[in-house]
């Protein structure tokens, strides 16, 4: 069973690659308007229902899907770099230029090429300069992106990238061998404390696939915030194997403060009184059948 689906849905995190390397997260909803800092933004209705993994540009505020990229062989020629001189002023276009040119609404195709047909020494350089050249210039004008599935290796190397201490500095191939030391499997019972924002918990949550149990401790009273699991779309029949307690509840001896339930009969005066003792009754019923797990231990691990 897919612990997620294979396309972007309403309410989906997407990871988005850029041109220049770097990768963005996103979330989509429907009829609103997403934007990437600095670069751009689109309508999410065009993403929504596609498939991960293409690759689009931005146009205006809609969604270009353009085709996948062909390999390209390059041909050998006698051109060297020796001839060309880094002081000499070889870009004539100006900024304000360029300015101007994204301005008018140039694409950038346009833009890269004025840029090339002004560069006094471009001819002079080895076609692998070249193409490194449009590259670069791509990376830094072209309003394209590919949209990247929120796997586990996926998410870890995002965080990794983008700040390795909120995972604790795990990186993929680390979670992978606690993974795999910990024999984590369907149908298993476990227990956890994460301080990885959650990605251990994605991990083991993952292989559970919605069989098993996950009782993480925590410090606080509410359910842990693990910002990982919101990043990896996970359906309600996966988390439902998650539980959470915090240190204080996991003492034995403590006695948990929780509101009371359970009223004389004469004291409860309407049926909203009456609803809201049942949700706490609930409540403290779910508090202290955990409380009782973890005590009876029996744990996989």
């Amino acid at each position: 069973m897919s612990t997620s689906s294979r396309s972007v849905q309403q309410g989906h995190f997407v990871l988005v690659r850029l041109p220049n390397g770097d990768v963005k997260q996103i979330k989509i909803d429907a009829n609103i308007t997403a934007a990437i800092p600095k670069f751009g933004s689109f309508y999410c209705n065009d993403l929504i229902g596609q498939p991960y993994g293409l690759t689009y540009e931005i146009v205006g505020k809609n969604l270009k899907l353009l085709p996948p990229k062909a390999l390209q062989e390059v041909e050998d020629t006698d051109a060297t770099n020796e001839l060309i001189n880094d002081c000499q002023i070889v870009q004539p276009l100006t900024v304000d230029e360029i300015r101007a040119l994204k301005q008018s609404g140039a694409h950038s195709s346009d833009i890269i090429q004025k840029q090339i047909d002004s560069h006094a020494n471009f001819s002079l350089k080895t076609e692998y300069s070249k193409e490194k050249y449009k590259k670069r210039k791509e990376a830094k004008y072209s309003k394209i992106f590919t949209t990247i599935e929120p796997t586990l290796f996926n998410v870890c190397e995002y965080w990794f990238s983008k700040d390795q201490t909120r995972i604790r500095d795990i990186r993929s191939d680390t979670l992978s061998q606690m993974l795999n030391l910990a024999n984590i499997h369907p149908g298993g019972n476990y227990l956890l404390v994460d301080d990885a924002s959650g990605l251990v918990a994605a991990g083991i949550l993952e292989r559970l696939g919605g069989e098993g149990r996950l009782l993480a401790i925590c410090d606080t009273e509410s359910p842990p915030a693990f910002p990982v699991l919101q990043q990896m779309n996970f359906e309600p029949q996966i988390t439902k194997a998650l539980t959470s307690l915090n240190w204080a509840t996991a003492q034995e001896s403590h006695n948990p403060l929780v509101p009371p339930s359970e009223l004389a009969e004469g004291e409860v005066r309407s049926e909203r009184q009456k609803s809201r003792l049942k949700k706490r009754k609930a409540i403290n019923d779910i508090l202290e059948n955990t409380r009782q797990e973890l005590f009876a231990g029996e744990f996989d691990g």
